[in-house]
């Protein structure tokens, strides 16, 4: 081998030691990095002239085992999913209260009631009648405020809905323009890398706001399907329509027209289970403005329309008029069992008994319609009110079933329902949080191993110092010809 062939080689040698270094550099430093992927680089031996052998740089290698990165994606939309729906029905018993909660709508329920008991008991007693207003007036505070809780995860649930579809948009145009880099950088073997990290971060965002399929397209491009089978991206990107409201109320939905749907390219979508956009953040929140809100809404609208319909009930208060409302009214006005909806936002306490409304508390031993005092030893007025409040009866509206209960247990079965909703969506959360933990334990079995790494970096270190040595040799060797 003639000395200018021992030089070629070791340069070239050195030239793949110091780029395999550069490399796993980058390995190292982004081994926690979203969406990059373990680099490597390919070498292969060079012949120069037929009379050595150099080292050849054919490119950088870039590993993905796409169908683990796939699974994770769809398991990143699932557990989406799980998340907003679980986060919405905890939000819901929160708002009824649970079971060791001393302010649960069931516990403001029972003092209601044991209010009433105590001020049967004494009925001359000014303080416990009007102890009793009070404890009504909080069951009537606790379904307003449940009511206006509820409306208000539906708005949030609105907001987000245009929230994912700007950011569902953004990332959509993004990948266009990378499809384009990536389709020029890729004549370069692994020119590309950096972009195609970024991509697949951008692929990570839009499949958990909704799942998608990855479809590989001329020049390493990518096109985008939902698992529903609407066409995000092939060439160009699909524009995702959504228009959000300021305020809603339980009268308003989106099949009575004042709440958007989504449209694509201007097409509407129906974004429900089994649909395109079915899986991901997006659809979870149209669930939760859509279905799981009004639902709670509905329950607490059946538990407030049954205790307006009892104090209605004739022989409750015979000094109550005919059509006039009892002692839980719809703002005022009587029952309108036509007008259900939202009514638990509407309750209020009948104002005649109510001191800052100019009432009296006396009003409940005497009756809603008396004008003055009666016999202050007369419980019987109270006493129907307390058989009205435990009578069993069954709830006129309501997925509470048939069963007759009391507005006590009416309470207690709203918030059990309430509870036992939120515990089948943790149990499914919980699954899907596991086989999401699963799988990117998976995936970083396939990405940058730290130990491997320096491995390399050791065996790099030895290439480097065997080819310097060359170098210096064949210098030494140069030099002494030139003494001669």
């Amino acid at each position: 081998m003639s000395i200018t062939s021992a030089l070629s080689n070791a340069l070239s040698g050195l030239s793949a030691a110091g780029r395999s270094a550069q490399v796993v550099s980058s390995n190292l430093s982004n081994a926690m990095t979203p969406g990059y992927a373990r680099r490597n680089v390919e070498l292969s031996a060079d012949v120069l002239g037929g009379s050595g052998a150099g080292v050849r740089i054919d490119g950088i290698s870039r590993f993905v085992d796409r169908v683990v990165l796939a699974d994770r994606r769809l398991s990143d939309a699932a557990l989406g999913q799980e998340d907003t729906r679980t986060g919405f029905l905890s939000a819901a018993t929160d708002l009824v209260g649970r079971v060791e909660d001393p302010d649960s709508l069931s516990a403001l329920m029972a003092r209601f009631e044991g209010e009433l008991v105590s001020a049967a008991a004494r009925p001359d007693s000014m303080a416990r009648l009007t102890s009793s207003v009070e404890a009504a007036e909080a069951v009537v505070q606790a379904l307003n405020t449940a009511s206006d809780g509820v409306q208000a995860r539906r708005l949030a649930a609105d907001q987000a809905i245009a929230a994912d579809v700007e950011t569902l948009n953004d990332s959509l145009n993004r990948l266009v323009d990378l499809n384009a880099q990536i389709a020029v950088r890729s004549r370069d073997p692994g020119g590309a890398n950096a972009l195609l990290d970024q991509r697949q971060q951008l692929i990570d965002k839009v499949s958990a706001i909704v799942p998608v399929r990855i479809m590989p397209r001329q020049a390493d491009g990518v096109a985008l399907i939902t698992t529903g089978g609407q066409i995000l991206l092939d060439g160009r990107a699909a524009e995702v329509g959504f228009t959000p409201v300021s305020a809603v109320d339980p009268t308003v939905s989106h099949a009575g027209g004042f709440l958007s749907g989504l449209t694509v390219n201007g097409d509407p979508v129906a974004a429900k289970p089994g649909g395109r956009f079915d899986g991901g953040t997006l659809s979870a929140q149209f669930e939760v403005r859509d279905t799981l809100a009004p639902q709670a809404q509905a329950r607490l609208d059946a538990v407030a329309r049954d205790l307006v319909e009892r104090f209605e009930a004739p022989g409750v208060d015979p000094t109550r008029a005919a059509g006039a409302p009892g002692l839980f009214t719809d703002r005022g006005a009587p029952l309108d069992p036509a007008d259900e909806t939202g009514l638990s936002a509407r309750i209020a306490l009948n104002a005649a008994v109510v001191a800052a409304e100019g009432g009296a508390a006396w009003r409940l031993r005497d009756g809603l319609g008396a004008a003055a005092e009666g016999n202050v030893g007369d419980a019987r007025g109270l006493n129907r009110l307390l058989d009205a409040l435990s009578a069993p009866r069954s709830p006129a509206s309501g997925d509470f079933g048939g069963a007759q209960v009391s507005a006590g247990g009416l309470a207690d079965r709203l918030m059990a329902i309430s509870s036992a909703d939120q515990a089948a969506s943790e149990t499914s959360r919980i699954y899907a949080q596991t086989r999401n933990d699963a799988l990117r334990t998976e995936e970083m079995t396939h990405g940058v191993d730290s130990d491997q790494e320096l491995q390399k970096l050791m065996l790099v270190e030895q290439a480097y110092a065997a080819n310097a040595r060359v170098v210096q040799t064949v210098d030494a060797m140069i030099q002494r010809l030139m003494e001669i």
